[in-house]
């Protein structure tokens, strides 16, 4: 994909647990790191169809003091390296370290953590192709204008079940998202 000096480049954010590596309930252990089958295949496919990859994810186990800023990057690093070991590069990761009870502007799904990946990458939310197994993150897509797609893995199945909200897309896996989102940008 040749883009004009002009045109911004488009871009994937991604959800972390349940969509890139294996949902851990408040995962606070860098070697309980493991990717989701087809993920790092499906980021690889992002990138070749000329698309920026972001990861956008609400960490409240930060604020609810069950480990610090330094354990998660530490889990940060470990997920960055599984990636890389594919081939894959992320052009950034967006974390939200507050409870649900904060009235913090970058939780999921208010569009902080979006807003402030787009200034630094410089991108259009609007033209983005959000992806996540929850309802904020599908909420988030909504709320900044961007197409969603819900996969089934992490806690995927039990959101779609529920119908909480309509992302544009229900796929079975990542990799399946990169699939349709080929379609999309060719």
């Amino acid at each position: 994909m040749n883009l004009s000096s002009n045109q911004l480049q488009r871009f994937v954010i991604l959800d972390r647990d349940g969509t890139i590596i294996e949902e851990c309930n408040y995962l606070s252990d860098p070697d309980q790191v493991k990717l989701i089958p087809g993920a790092a295949e499906a980021m690889l496919g992002m990138r070749d169809d000329g698309l920026g990859v972001a990861v956008v994810t609400n960490q409240s186990g930060v604020g609810r003091g069950y480990f610090d800023l330094d354990r998660l990057e530490e889990i940060h690093e470990r997920m960055c390296q599984l990636l890389e070991n594919e081939g894959v590069h992320l052009d950034g990761i967006y974390f939200c370290p507050h409870t649900p009870y904060e009235a913090c502007i970058c939780r999921k799904p208010k569009p902080g953590m979006i807003d402030q990946a787009a200034k630094e990458l410089k991108f259009n939310p609007s033209d983005c192709l959000v992806i996540g197994d929850l309802n904020t993150d599908i909420e988030l897509g909504k709320n900044v204008g961007a197409t969603t797609f819900l996969v089934a893995t992490g806690y995927g199945t039990e959101t779609a079940r529920k119908q909480l909200s309509q992302p544009d897309y229900l796929v079975k896996d990542l990799l399946e998202a990169s699939q349709v989102i080929r379609t999309l940008v060719s």
